[in-house]
């Protein structure tokens, strides 16, 4: 069996460390040429040296999505280097300042965290689709999350409302490029095991138990659970799906 992505090219931002670090390691396994990026040069060089290690081809490009001259940028050097673009995981994201009402959110963080989640996967979605058009189409998956689908007390209002507002950005983008070869999808993960939900959601024994006690199946979630989706999603098997914001939650959703 062939490897679904052989010669094909695809950009995965925040790709220095956890989800995105293990997609774009997912995408390379299966012959795609991966850019990562992210804004840490330290973390994104050895990222990349990482995937090479492992036999694949990556490049790293610092790029802060937020910042429009930097996503054209990641994306006029993932052409440069590789040609074109086929495929993009935007997965770049930040969680906000968590436990805080509205009332008590600071501007700048509801800035923050709007200007990454949001406007950072607009900026890249802008850049990313006159390429894909160029090579005739491609897909594009989109990081949401559950957070996408409802409110929580513990979560904070800015990342609720980005994640809701990705899947808006993603049924967009789907209605308006499908009659031109282009695929937009959402993944909206739960609870992970990342360096994000480590300093998050499992700091402790106590914070873990009740995480997973928010999972029917009795566990949180694998970043090769996620990357498993995402994959598929890009892949020639998800050819007649878009539009799509499909829930990775081991059940958190039916609580």
């Amino acid at each position: 069996m062939g490897r679904r992505f052989e010669s094909k090219v695809v950009i995965v931002t925040g790709g220095t460390s956890g989800l995105g670090y293990d997609g774009a390691l997912a995408f390379a396994s299966e012959g795609a040429k991966v850019v990562i990026s992210g804004r840490r040069v330290k973390e994104g060089e050895e990222a990349a040296a990482g995937i090479r290690q492992a036999g694949g081809e990556a490049l790293f490009v610092r790029a802060d999505v937020s910042k429009e001259e930097d996503v054209a940028a990641m994306v006029k050097a993932c052409v440069d280097a590789y040609g074109g673009l086929d495929c993009a995981y935007n997965n770049a994201g930040m969680d906000g300042s968590l436990m805080t009402s509205i009332v008590d959110y600071k501007k700048e963080s509801w800035d923050q965290v709007l200007a990454v989640n949001l406007t950072g996967m607009f900026l890249c979605m802008k850049y990313e689709i006159p390429e894909m058009l160029k090579r005739g189409g491609g897909s594009i998956v989109n990081m949401s999350a559950v957070a996408g689908y409802k409110a929580g007390k513990r979560v904070g209002s800015a990342y609720i409302v980005s994640k809701h507002g990705v899947i808006g950005l993603t049924k967009t983008g789907a209605i308006e490029y499908a009659d031109q070869g282009i695929r937009v999808n959402a993944v909206c993960p739960a609870m992970i095991e990342t360096p994000m939900s480590y300093r998050t959601f499992l700091k402790d024994e106590a914070s873990a138990q009740r995480a997973i006690s928010l999972h029917p199946v009795g566990r949180v979630g694998k970043a090769t659970e996620v990357s498993a989706l995402v994959l598929w999603l890009c892949s020639e098997e998800a050819r007649f799906v878009t539009g799509t914001a499909i829930p990775v939650d081991g059940g958190f959703l039916l609580l």
